[in-house]
């Protein structure tokens, strides 16, 4: 499991933003995107198209900040 699979769980369930909110914004049920996001379900997908769309919600970019740095990037806000 990686960090940004944790990260991005820890973002949906423990975020600033309840989970409930963050599903409705990213227009997932909360238990779709609670299984979506757990790291413990083998058999759990999380899409790109979700995976932004969480980031946009919460504001919080960490979850990209460490896939960034997983592949050896580093990512700057544009402003």
């Amino acid at each position: 499991m990686t960090k940004v699979v944790k990260a991005v769980h820890e973002l949906v369930t423990h975020g600033k933003i309840p989970a409930k909110s963050v599903a409705a914004a990213v227009g997932k049920p909360y238990s779709t995107l609670l299984r979506e996001t757990n790291p413990l379900d083998p058999g759990a997908k999380l899409g790109v198209e979700t995976f932004m769309a969480i980031i946009q919600a919460t504001g919080d970019a960490r979850p990209l900040e460490l896939m960034a740095q997983e592949l050896g990037y580093r990512l700057a806000p544009m402003n």
